[in-house]
């Protein structure tokens, strides 16, 4: 069984830990779009430097998503 790790991952990387199944622009899409749905996330994401141009998620921003989401 894998463990999902606290560190910094590309978008896409992360996106598909969470949408295995889709393609990555498809699984990113819907990362956003939960990311989005759940009440204060964007804030608290933007809190700790993320922008629409991130390219990446800190390790910080990771931790959020996942206490937020779940881990994937």
């Amino acid at each position: 069984m894998n463990t999902f790790e606290i560190r910094t991952y590309g978008r896409t990387e992360l996106a598909q830990l969470y949408c295995p199944n889709l393609c990555p622009e498809s699984a990113y899409r819907k990362l956003k779009h939960w990311i989005e749905l759940y009440p204060g996330l964007c804030d608290d994401l933007a809190a700790v430097g993320t922008s629409s141009h991130s390219r990446t998620y800190t390790s910080a921003q990771v931790s959020l998503i996942a206490a937020a989401l779940g881990e994937p």
